[in-house]
């Protein structure tokens, strides 16, 4: 791959890099790339909730759901890293660039801008051929030692915080070295794949209502122990993506709306269950079994659980979730009525509810959920029980001590 790069001297390493990754991993990549100014990764300013709400948007895509994604210059602090896990969005892969502030000074010192294309170039690592643009190339406002060094100081302030929360899944990669150096470090950490601290290969199922924080907890769990997290919904939205002969049977339900059936379902479960990842990483499934009998069906296709946990929380806080929800049709971003207000009246004037956070579907996903949640008890009978309304990383923490400790013997 080297080779190739120093033969084809690619203008993007970053999209040869991508393109390197499609070709020979089967996993899609979910990389961030983080580093102080001028480290040689990109960075935009927007404020964090709008940052959060274009990235979820964007990563949910199915053309990053498939090919994978590298995430530039995001997150900068601990609080966008937070707003990043409480969307769902873990990376599998953090690669943090460093060198010294001497070095990143120097570098920032010898940009210049083309006004008229906006291109960047640098006065002893990518000067420009041409005279005429040479001529017109300008040095950027906010590039002077002054600034630089002030954001070097908002970099270090903010580092501890970003490399704790990631530290399971980052590596550090000295910046200051040839670009095909970095990029080979950077290949041969993003290949690997970190083993999972679980004691056993866990097979996990959440059960739970309408906006209990299944989802959120589940991204946590997959997160820590490196297991596989499947949504049966999203995979029924894959299979459609990718023109499978069983999306292509499961589409029209999609397109009306109506429930996909049983067997289709459960043969899409089973493939990605039977998955080579899935049995020697484990995994953790929500949405599925919705009764009994698909559980009894699981079952049928030797797809055991060996933790199961149900989410309980009350009618009123599942209301005040749910039907309290609002989003701002201009800007994407997403609003609740009691713990986000909109910051101004005219933001609030133009939010919207979406149709399914009406009290009257939330009255119907309840009534569907609570019809079946006893006999699924009954049928998981060694399942744990969640309190659901509380803070989400207090609920993680209950959740994780369960997975770890040993399941009760069954007395004879």
């Amino acid at each position: 791959m080297l080779e190739e790069l120093l033969i084809h001297k690619p203008d993007d390493p970053i999209e040869f890099m991508i393109n390197h990754l499609k070709q020979n991993n089967d996993d899609a990549p979910r990389i961030c790339v983080l580093g102080p100014p001028a480290s040689g990764k990109t960075t935009v300013k927007i404020p964090n909730a709008l940052w959060a709400n274009l990235i979820q948007e964007r990563l949910s895509n199915v053309d990053c759901i498939k090919q994978g994604w590298i995430l530039e210059g995001f997150p900068e602090n601990q609080e966008q890293a937070w707003m990043l896990q409480s969307s769902g969005i873990f990376p599998r892969h953090v690669v943090m660039l460093y060198a010294p502030d001497t070095v990143l000074i120097e570098r920032s010192g010898g940009k210049r801008l083309d006004p008229l294309t906006q291109e960047v170039f640098h006065t002893t690592f990518d000067w420009p051929s041409d005279p005429l643009v040479q001529e017109r190339l300008v040095k950027p406002e906010d590039l002077s030692e002054q600034e630089v060094s002030k954001k070097l100081l908002e970099y270090h302030r903010n580092f501890p915080e970003v490399f704790h929360i990631y530290q399971k899944v980052l590596k550090s990669i000295n910046a200051d070295q040839p670009s095909v150096d970095v990029l080979s470090q950077v290949l041969a950490f993003v290949q690997t794949r970190h083993r999972s601290a679980a004691p056993f290969t866990p097979r996990i199922l959440f059960f739970g209502p309408p906006g209990s924080g299944k989802s959120l907890q589940a991204a946590l769990i997959a997160q820590k122990y490196d297991v596989i997290n499947i949504c049966c919904g999203q995979l029924l939205k894959e299979a459609v993506a990718d023109n499978t002969k069983l999306g292509e049977l499961v589409k029209p339900y999609i397109d009306s709306g109506c429930p996909v059936p049983d067997n289709l379902v459960l043969k899409l479960l089973t493939e990605r269950l039977s998955s080579l990842d899935c049995l020697s990483h484990g995994w953790v499934l929500s949405g599925f079994p919705r009764d009994v009998e698909q559980g009894e069906q699981l079952q049928k296709a030797q797809i055991n659980p060996n933790r199961v946990f149900f989410f309980n929380l009350p009618y009123e806080s599942i209301m005040e979730r749910l039907s309290q929800r609002r989003t701002d049709p201009v800007t994407g971003e997403r609003y609740h009525t009691t713990f986000r207000p909109a910051p101004t009246p005219e933001i609030q004037a133009r939010l919207r509810q979406n149709p399914k956070d009406e009290e009257e579907n939330i009255e119907k996903r309840l009534n569907i959920y609570y019809s079946n949640v006893k006999a699924l008890e009954d049928f998981y009978q060694d399942a744990f029980y969640v309190n659901a309304d509380q803070d989400p990383y207090v609920i993680f923490e209950f959740i994780e001590s369960c997975i770890i400790k040993p399941l009760p013997c069954k007395k004879h």
